[in-house]
């Protein structure tokens, strides 16, 4: 097992859109793993293959206080929302920013597991949120993208005044 380099935004790889895994391999088990290892390492709950620069619909997920019940999602499709909340987010690939974004409430989720079968995930509260989040890298969104353009100018200032301290 790996850590992997998470990108950050705004890095446009982050804006590219995830391919549907045809068949659960031995290579996707790996990055499966792997993405698990960068993301209890990082520390984060979830963590899309998007955001480490592998463009397949995978995505990661632990919100247990143990970090012990790992959430596989594979071709993640929700086929059911209801609600709304709005919810303070952040991201691995926007470390250090959080801001509210309205998402559905809960969400019902099929998807395949690391042994490629179809499973459905009913979701509310952290979770539902956390799979939103997820989903939306795998097709190119990051959460801060949702906010107003004045609210995103300032993010991506603070970002890159971050990013010079650091070199």
């Amino acid at each position: 097992m790996a850590i992997l380099k998470i990108l950050q935004y705004p890095d446009e790889r982050l804006h590219t859109v995830a391919a549907p895994v045809a068949h659960v391999t031995n290579k996707i088990r790996l990055l499966i793993q792997d993405m698990a290892e960068t993301m209890y390492d990082a520390p984060g709950i979830g963590l899309a293959a998007t955001q480490v620069d592998v463009h397949e619909r995978v995505i990661v997920i632990d919100i247990s206080e143990k970090r012990d019940q790992l959430l596989v999602l594979i071709n993640p499709e929700i086929i059911a929302s209801h609600g709304a909340s709005d919810y303070e987010e952040g991201c691995l690939s926007v470390p250090g920013i959080y801001g509210k974004v309205q998402r559905a409430e809960s969400v019902t989720v099929k998807a395949l597991n690391a042994q490629g079968e179809l499973h459905v995930v009913d979701a509310s509260g952290l979770l539902a949120v956390c799979i939103q989040h997820e989903m939306d890298h795998l097709v190119g969104k990051v959460f801060v993208e949702y906010w107003s353009q004045l609210k995103l100018t300032r993010t991506l200032a603070r970002l890159k005044k971050k990013q010079r301290r650091t070199m």
